[in-house]
């Protein structure tokens, strides 16, 4: 039996930063000869852009396309990021670092934190941030590059970026149509249907061009054009376990020093952030419309900023929560398009290029075998739902007084977050399930933070010397300490190796 022909035209609708990212990623199938990818945006449809803070595995994906990390982050007017400060989460005047890369070192294949637990009943322990090279560094405002010697400390650190999400995505746009990518400008008028139930077989521009398509990526943002106005997709509401449904936005003059973390403070009803850049600071605050109104946030934002705003406050109004499907027909929205999760630990990003991964890994040909949908839209809904308790945990871990937070700590939490905790409450049982994108170090990083602290620990832990491994505990802080205080500054880094126009 011969192979079905591969698909000859990919229309993706919308741009920003999840289309032009599909796009650069899928621009490598025009080397087939065959396949075109089409990209249409309007410029009269703004854009939302809230994504500014990434992972680390956004690293991968500009490693995939070939892109130089400095000409990358020079042309984004970005900065690097060791990890999130999480500021009043727990109560007022507390804070704590979530970093990237592990905790001290495994003994005998035993997760480090267990061994950070006997310490602490013994009053023997650290503060847990002080075995984390990214933290350390976080908190002395230095940045290097990873070793990747892996005797050196500085081969456990690990960073990803701040950036201007619109510079990023005329990066791409650049990146896409040097290597084949159509792009066409105009409002969709009409989308046509009618080749197969559930399939897309063309767009219609408001002057009339029609953009016919094989396979069709949805990037139209909260609307789903394709994926909910046509297909009907359905949503999963997600409000009940994380109830911030709007958020202000707005951008102030560069901050300084110029900090290589993202910030998370806790407010009345809600969260504020704060990412730096090197020609601005983005800022905004995420919260409850039932707890606070729009300009009671508005205030607030504005008394809390650290410079002068460049702007008006921009309202973004949502519904926390995911399509139903994915993946429709010959139809794959991404973006906003797919669901939206606040930018609690910067996973909006990673989950265009998670979208975009699955979708080459399970790319279909000519014949649409709907077992490859299928998987998609069910490893989809893994990912968004094991982000989603992550997300929550940090609100059910709270202590603060106000009404919205004693609301977040009541509530009931999904199944799986319960056993999560119990587990980890218990003797700091941690397991990683489904290639889950938060490892045992962002948890336990998160857990310790906001005062979840293990009433006991491993078995295995009593078969090593305490003494060594107070011992040890103490050499690594000190040695990050020492490594971390010889790495340039931030802004000294940036200005010699990717310094913006």
């Amino acid at each position: 039996m011969s192979a079905a022909p591969p698909l000859r035209n990919i229309v993706i609708v919308g741009g920003g930063t999840a289309g032009w990212m599909a796009a650069a990623a899928l621009a490598q199938l025009s080397k087939n000869g065959e396949t075109q990818i089409t990209l249409v945006e309007s410029d009269e449809i703004g854009i939302v852009g809230v994504g500014e803070a990434t992972i680390p595995p956004i690293k991968n994906f500009n490693a995939m396309l070939g892109i130089d990390e400095n000409e990358f982050v020079a042309a984004t007017q970005g900065s690097f990021k060791l990890g999130i400060e999480f500021a009043g989460w727990q109560r007022p005047g507390q804070s704590y670092i979530h970093p990237f890369a592990a905790f001290g070192t495994d003994i005998n294949g035993i997760k480090f934190h267990h061994f950070w637990v006997k310490l602490r009943e013994q009053n023997q322990a650290l503060d847990y941030s002080d075995l984390n090279l990214s933290a350390v560094a976080a908190r002395l405002g230095r940045f290097a590059r990873p070793d990747g010697n892996p005797a050196s400390p500085l081969s456990s650190l690990d960073y990803a970026y701040h950036f201007d999400a619109g510079l990023y995505a005329g990066f791409l746009r650049r990146y896409s149509e040097a290597r084949g990518v159509n792009r066409r400008e105009g409002k969709i008028t009409v989308v046509e249907q009618g080749s197969r139930p559930d399939f897309i077989d063309a767009v219609v521009l408001e002057d009339g061009s029609r953009i016919g398509g094989d396979l069709f990526i949805d990037c139209s943002g909260f609307r789903g054009l394709l994926i909910e106005q046509t297909l009907n997709a359905g949503y999963e509401d997600w409000s009940h376990w994380l109830p911030c449904d709007r958020a202000l936005a707005v951008p102030t003059a560069r901050t300084e020093p110029l900090l290589p973390y993202t910030r998370s403070t806790a407010r009345s009803a809600g969260w504020q952030w704060r990412i730096p850049l090197q020609h601005r600071t983005g800022n905004g605050l995420v919260y409850c419309s039932r707890y606070l109104s729009d300009d009671q946030a508005r205030a607030e934002l504005l008394s809390n900023l650290d410079a002068e705003p460049l702007a008006e406050p921009r309202l973004l109004q949502f519904t926390t929560g995911r399509r139903k499907q994915a993946w429709v027909g010959n139809c794959v929205a991404l973006g906003l398009a797919a669901g939206f999760m606040e930018p609690l630990e910067s996973t909006s990003i990673h989950l265009i290029q998670a979208g975009i991964s699955k979708l080459l890994a399970l790319f279909p040909d000519a014949s649409h075998n709907p077992a490859e949908r299928d998987e998609y839209n069910r490893l989809t809904r893994i990912q968004w739902e094991q982000i989603r308790d992550f997300l929550i945990l940090h609100y059910a871990l709270n202590q603060r007084e106000e009404p919205f937070w004693k609301h977040c700590a009541a509530m009931p939490v999904p199944e799986a977050l319960t056993r999560k905790m119990a587990l980890f409450q218990g003797r700091g049982r941690l397991f990683r399930y489904d290639d889950e994108l938060f490892s045992d170090a962002n948890w336990s990083a998160v857990m310790i933070g906001q005062g979840l602290i293990p009433q006991g620990y491993d078995a295995l832990v009593d078969t090593v010397d305490l003494g060594e491994v107070s011992h040890m505990a103490g050499r690594i802080a000190e040695i990050y300490r020492s490594v971390a205080q010889q790495m340039p500054t931030h802004s000294a880094y940036i200005e010699r190796f990717c310094k913006g126009n």
